[in-house]
């Protein structure tokens, strides 16, 4: 029976979280359709929602729905598993979601911890880094749904919440005396410092009993090390592969960057013309894959430079919506491996082939895995979710190797 139950906003967290957790020792499994089975022998279901850019609203009943499967299932304690940078407006959704989370755990303390120091993202004296830069002064500040204008986490997640936020900082962490801390602490939210993954094992530590915590993929590293085995193997079927690009993100554009200068057929989506004509930019996307050598890796993406990004909900949604039918054709044509950069882009396009269940495979870098689902034709499909501004700079071209 499955012992930790995990609502992450997005796809790519999910597999992100999911991968952290097969890490240390647990079996994860992570659910793509929220009415969907977690199956035997489980300890950490995860439950993948599209909530991150949703509106309020169906953010919190996406997210309260999903405890509550996961409660039936078995879960015992929660996480809500947001994005290391802490993506979100003045209206949330993370403030009103850990809201309805904590009031339906009864929860009388949340700690709030994005860091994920392998990935770049620590915490210090409550303010949120990127690499060496404030979150303020990273590309996060120019995200086209959620830009980044501070860094200070509480100032960012008092606006979203009814409840207090407090900080704890990192002499505390460090002092042994944390558990108690927390326990102390007036303010229900807590924004804890963590810079090394000894403060997130501190952190696991410090809040082993607590109901929900809340924060990313830097949690589960942090967490004592489970008494199974890493992620079960799986033989990925022949095929060919293609990765597609819905991610703005300056991470995503260098790899994109990487791939072209080392030979791999590259093409542009025409974002503009999916307003007027999806059929005709879709078909003529299709008709390129279609041209190129079968052994080789195609790259569709949306955005190659700045200048592209096209910003409005609208936009990013017909963006996503063309993707997810490209990779679903592609996948009609043959293609069995594939890589999908972006959160969105990823529910999108795991919704469209009707895979409702993820197991987690071979890791490619921190925070990105494969993970094989089977389509709701039948087939199955190894599928690497990643985050926008993770994975190296030369994985489109590399993370095939990891594959079994």
């Amino acid at each position: 029976m499955p012992k930790i139950g995990v609502i992450a906003d997005d796809f790519t967290g999910a597999t992100d979280i999911a991968t952290a957790y097969a890490s240390r020792g647990y079996r994860p499994v992570v659910l793509t359709d929220p009415a969907g089975q977690a199956g035997a022998g489980a300890d950490v279901v995860v439950a993948a929602l599209k909530s991150r850019t949703a509106p309020v609203e169906e953010a919190v009943a996406a997210s309260v729905t999903a405890y509550d499967r996961l409660r039936a299932a078995g879960c015992e304690r929660f996480v809500f598993k947001y994005c290391s940078t802490f993506d979100s407006t003045d209206r949330g959704n993370i403030g009103p979601v850990l809201d309805a989370l904590a009031d339906r755990t009864g929860a009388r303390h949340v700690v709030v911890v994005p860091a994920f120091p392998a990935n770049g993202r620590t915490v210090y004296l409550g303010h949120l880094f990127v690499g060496d830069q404030l979150l303020e002064n990273s590309p996060m500040r120019h995200h086209p749904l959620t830009p980044m204008t501070r860094s200070r986490l509480a100032e960012i997640l008092r606006p979203q919440t009814r409840y207090g936020v407090g900080e704890i900082h990192l002499t505390t962490v460090h002092s042994g005396r944390l558990a108690q801390a927390v326990a102390d602490a007036a303010e229900r939210y807590l924004v804890l410092d963590a810079i090394t993954d000894d403060d997130l094992a501190a952190i696991a530590a410090a809040t082993a009993d607590d109901v929900l915590v809340s924060g990313g993929a830097g949690l589960a590293l942090g967490a004592p090390t489970g008494g199974s085995d890493p992620a079960q193997a799986w033989q990925a079927r022949p095929g060919r592969r293609l990765v597609v690009c819905g991610s703005a993100s300056a991470r995503t554009r260098e790899q994109i960057a990487y791939a072209t200068a080392h030979g791999h057929p590259a093409l542009r989506l025409d974002v503009a013309g999916l307003a007027g004509r999806p059929g005709e930019v879709i078909r003529s996307t299709m008709d390129w894959f279609g041209e190129q050598d079968p052994g080789s890796v195609p790259v569709i993406y949306s955005v190659g430079d700045p200048g592209d990004v096209q910003s409005g909900p609208e936009t990013a949604a017909r963006t996503e919506n063309a993707l997810a039918t490209i990779v679903a054709t592609a996948v009609e044509r043959g293609v069995t491996q594939c890589i999908v950069a972006g959160g969105e882009t990823s529910g999108a396009v795991v919704g469209r082939l009707g895979v409702t269940a993820l197991r987690i495979g071979s890791p490619i870098s921190p925070g990105v895995c494969w993970a094989e689902g089977t389509t709701g034709t039948g087939d199955r499909v190894a599928l690497a979710l990643k985050s926008g501004n993770f994975g190296t700079p030369e994985m489109f071209a590399t993370a095939w190797e990891a594959l079994r």
